[in-house]
């Protein structure tokens, strides 16, 4: 179940959020990197028919490719750990889960932006993106379901 958040409670965890997505981009970048290694490895080897396959240099490989893996999932994981929902890496979109007269609704957050500005539905995404207003303010909650 997740958790609803209000506007005062999601920005109270920003830094937190801050941080763990900043660690999350740069953990992706470092994945694609090794990834882009491990494919022209993988493919050299097939281009001479794996006879001369450096069998330390292809563990050394994997290692790194399995451990940026391991490191961007657990980036991510600190991030959904505080209830946040990941949208977008690229740009570091993260959405908190919140009530709008009695619909679930995500406070959207970008990291560069300052703080919680905009809010949209569950299926509008950051497109649908609406200032937060005095009637938005006053009628969004935030709970823990039972």
């Amino acid at each position: 179940m997740p958790r609803f958040f209000t506007l005062p409670e999601a920005e109270k965890l920003l830094p937190q959020v801050r941080e763990a997505i900043r660690a999350a981009i740069s953990f992706k970048a470092e994945c694609e990197r090794v990834e882009v290694e491990w494919q022209t490895f993988t493919r050299r080897i097939a281009m001479l028919g794996g006879m001369q396959v450096d069998l330390a240099r292809f563990e050394e490989q994997k290692k790194r490719r399995e451990a940026a893996a391991h490191d961007l999932e657990q980036a991510v994981e600190r991030v959904h750990q505080i209830g946040c929902l990941v949208k977008d890496l690229d740009i570091g979109l993260i959405d908190f889960p919140t009530l709008y007269q009695g619909q679930e609704v995500y406070l959207c957050w970008k990291l560069g932006e300052a703080g919680i500005q905009f809010w949209h539905g569950v299926d509008e995404g950051f497109r649908g993106r609406k200032p937060i207003d005095a009637v938005f303010l006053e009628q969004h909650r935030g709970e823990m379901p039972n």
